[in-house]
């Protein structure tokens, strides 16, 4: 059994207030009507059960409360396997973790602002399948190419710079797994997002965007930086910048020209990242989604709970009813 919308559940704790403020009125009404009636007159005037009707009204309206509050939630249990037949591109977007990654150059800092980029990537998709690849000195898959944009956005609010313990950036080594992550042979509708600084220290890159050609797959470059460069926050977090053994502070720059070669290499295209996401706009709306050709694939069974919340419904409904009952009994009593 779960639940579509649990955070609803905050809301019982209305229910201690409404209980006692319940309480209280009925109280209060019992008090003034035995003061204006008189004790001796009370039990012809009003009825011997008019404190019972009360705490059976009280006992109804929590009632109706509950199961009324129960049914938002929505309450789902029995579930059945949905095949899902989409129709899309496979896109793996490969980020980098490296440190240089956290210089502020770009607020709050480069890999934030990346993270923020896919996120939003992840919010214009429509049937494409999708994964992560994160990589510095070497690189591995976070997240296998899938439908289920929710579980992409939990593997990639885990990424972060100590995700790879080896130091570096290996534009070639990240393009070669992305491509090796893809899991069909034909050479259409893949594409690789490349999210990094681009400073490539292994030579390879070029290299591994023309293998990736090869194999009928696009990159995409978007330059996360500034090419004036920033200093790099000392990894130890006790302040200050990262300073090499002459004791002058290392500088993290963009390099948009080793970018622009491995797009311009497989077909694609480079965008720099700029405020709002105008760059994902151009690449994934513009290019991906126009020019690539789809194809059809069916994704991962899809579990499909069954919605129950029609079962607390009716008894609050009756409760409700029964309330009502009371009531006009009472005035018809009282008449």
């Amino acid at each position: 059994m779960k639940f579509g919308d649990p955070s609803l559940f905050h809301f019982f704790w209305a229910l201690i207030p409404f209980l006692f403020f319940l309480i209280w009125g009925n109280r209060r009404k019992y008090t003034l009507l035995v003061q204006f009636c008189g004790e001796n007159l009370f039990p012809k005037l009003v009825g011997s059960s008019f404190k019972d009707q009360l705490k059976l009204r009280t006992i109804f309206l929590v009632s109706t409360f509950v199961f009324l509050l129960l049914a938002l939630t929505r309450p789902q249990w029995g579930y059945q396997w949905e095949d899902i037949n989409q129709e899309g591109v496979d896109i793996i977007v490969a980020l980098d973790v490296s440190r240089s990654m956290l210089a502020e150059d770009i607020k709050p800092n480069r890999l934030e602002r990346a993270k923020r980029k896919i996120s939003d990537l992840l919010d214009m998709l429509r049937g494409d399948r999708v994964g992560l690849v994160a990589f510095a000195g070497t690189s591995f898959v976070q997240c296998p190419l899938t439908l289920d944009y929710s579980a992409a956005r939990i593997f990639l609010n885990a990424i972060d710079t100590d995700l790879i313990p080896v130091q570096g950036t290996a534009l070639g080594d990240a393009l070669r797994k992305s491509v090796k992550a893809f899991r069909t042979e034909d050479n259409k509708s893949k594409a690789i997002i490349l999210i990094t600084d681009g400073e490539d220290q292994t030579g390879q890159a070029l290299q591994a965007a023309k293998e990736a050609r090869e194999v009928g797959v696009k990159v995409f470059t978007i330059g996360i930086g500034k090419e004036i460069g920033a200093p790099l926050p000392n990894p130890d977090k006790t302040g200050g910048f990262l300073k090499n053994e002459e004791g002058e502070v290392i500088l993290t720059k963009l390099d948009e020209t080793t970018l622009q070669k491995i797009s311009l290499e497989t077909g694609g295209s480079y965008v720099r990242s700029v405020t709002g996401d105008i760059d994902l706009k151009t690449i994934y709306l513009d290019q991906i989604n126009q020019n690539l050709e789809k194809k059809k694939f069916k994704s991962e069974r899809r579990k499909i709970w069954q919605e129950r919340f029609q079962w607390f419904i009716f008894p609050a409904l009756l409760f409700l009813l029964y309330e009502a009952n009371l009531a006009e009994r009472k005035r018809e009593t009282n008449s």
